[in-house]
């Protein structure tokens, strides 16, 4: 016969096992989105069906989430680089006053505030004049402003000019770079080779006439740089101002797996104003592609699930409107000029040369 003690040491272990499966359990249910929320005579309600009530809600609080996230962290390396340039543009100075015996102060008058020559009449003239329309009062009034403003800008530039030299004599090292996210998509439509030194991930909505005018300038720069670029486009719809957008998204996926993306593409930006279902399938046509496999395509929702992650994926990269480019990871969004764009790819293939 088993002593009482020894008894109540294997009770004291079962019980240990029943509240360790007992928590276990419970831990499941929660991570699983069944933790009881309430109940309505004994009937449970659980957190997943709460979820589920409010799904769309949720979906969209969780993308907003991710887009905040994105642009505190973008913000905060942006704060930490202009710090980072204004130490090193303050030991340049500080390094060449001591050089000359002078102070800091001492060595931008000479370098800058003598340098400054007074702006032109004809320099004025022609700043009031292209501005005319911003600049809310007589010429007259104006012209000391216009001065004082033009003599900021000449500043300004000098002392960069200024700075620029120094650096050039001194060995700067910068282990900051541009900020970058990882935006790359294996599989999605793209054009271009995947050796090219610079990809350019497009983030776009075939309803949004800022997209439709950038994308003439991707398809200049593209033009230009040849196979020194790979132009990747991603999805991202903007259902709540354009309600056939998604639609045009799907379509654009079903284009593709007919090899055909890029000519739908086109006719789709071309025919922005009307993407109903009806005019897919028409557009389909024009592109060349097998109409019945197409219409099946689209009315399956095939690629729904695509064109949701390339929200997801540009939402957690700090997407916040169409349209945003990212070269190489470098965040523009907006309808940037051409010029601005193929500055920022020029810095990159100089980078890419001559990498720090």
């Amino acid at each position: 016969m088993k002593s009482p003690k020894r008894v109540g040491k294997v009770w004291i272990c079962v019980l240990v096992l029943l509240l360790y499966s007992t928590s276990c359990q419970a831990k499941d249910m929660e991570e699983s989105g069944s933790k009881e929320l309430g109940s309505v005579d004994g009937v449970v309600i659980t957190e997943e069906q709460v979820r589920s009530r409010n799904a769309g809600e949720l979906e969209s609080l969780e993308l907003e989430f991710l887009k905040a996230k994105a642009a505190f962290n973008r913000d905060e390396h942006k704060v930490l680089r202009e710090a980072l340039e204004n130490i090193i543009r303050e030991k340049l100075a500080s390094d060449e006053a001591d050089r000359r015996g002078i102070p800091v102060e001492k060595l931008f008058e000479l370098e800058v505030q003598q340098k400054i020559k007074e702006p032109t009449v004809e320099e004025i003239d022609t700043f009031y004049e292209e501005n005319s329309e911003r600049i809310k009062m007589s010429k007259e009034e104006a012209v000391p402003l216009v001065r004082d403003y033009l003599k900021r800008v000449q500043a300004g530039r000098t002392k960069e000019e200024f700075l620029k030299e120094l650096e050039n004599n001194q060995k700067v090292i910068r282990a900051m770079g541009p900020y970058r996210v990882d935006v790359k998509a294996p599989g999605r439509p793209s054009k271009g080779p995947l050796s090219a030194p610079v990809e350019l991930v497009y983030f776009s909505d075939f309803q949004c006439t800022y997209c439709k005018d950038f994308s003439r300038t991707l398809k200049r720069v593209t033009e230009q740089y040849g196979d020194k670029v790979r132009l990747v486009y991603r999805q991202y719809p903007l259902t709540a101002i354009h309600p056939d957008a998604q639609r045009a998204a799907e379509a654009s996926l079903c284009a593709d797996a007919q090899d055909r993306f890029w000519e739908m593409y086109d006719l789709l930006f071309e025919n922005s104003e009307n993407l109903k279902d009806e005019n897919l399938l028409k557009i389909a046509e024009q592109t060349g592609l097998d109409a019945g496999n197409f219409q099946s395509c689209l009315t399956s929702g095939r690629y729904r699930s695509v064109v949701n992650e390339d929200i997801r994926a540009g939402a957690t990269a700090g997407v916040e409107g169409t349209p945003t480019l990212f070269v190489n990871g470098r965040y523009l969004h907006g309808n940037y000029p051409y010029q601005d764009v193929v500055a920022v790819i020029d810095e990159e293939l100089k980078l890419n040369n001559n990498p720090q």
